[in-house]
């Protein structure tokens, strides 16, 4: 059982060298779509802000019409 297991370890060693420092870049363009991303985010989180703001002054006004909380 020892041996296949050693033999395994082998064969996957093989399969999947480790690779150098210079094979390993993430590069510019993953750089930018990070960046994009956030500014996504950003751009989403504050449409979110601003019209919950908009429903909560139409809700206060009266514009959604009376809350029925008080029926059972």
């Amino acid at each position: 059982m020892n041996t296949m297991v050693v033999a395994l370890h082998g064969l996957a060693a093989m399969a999947d060298p480790v690779p150098t420092d210079n094979n390993v870049k993430a590069g510019w363009v993953a750089f930018a779509v990070f960046i994009w991303l956030i500014a996504a985010v950003g751009v989403l989180c504050w449409s979110l802000v601003k019209h919950l703001k908009k429903a909560k002054l139409n809700a206060e006004s009266g514009v959604f019409g009376e809350d029925d909380d008080s029926q059972p």
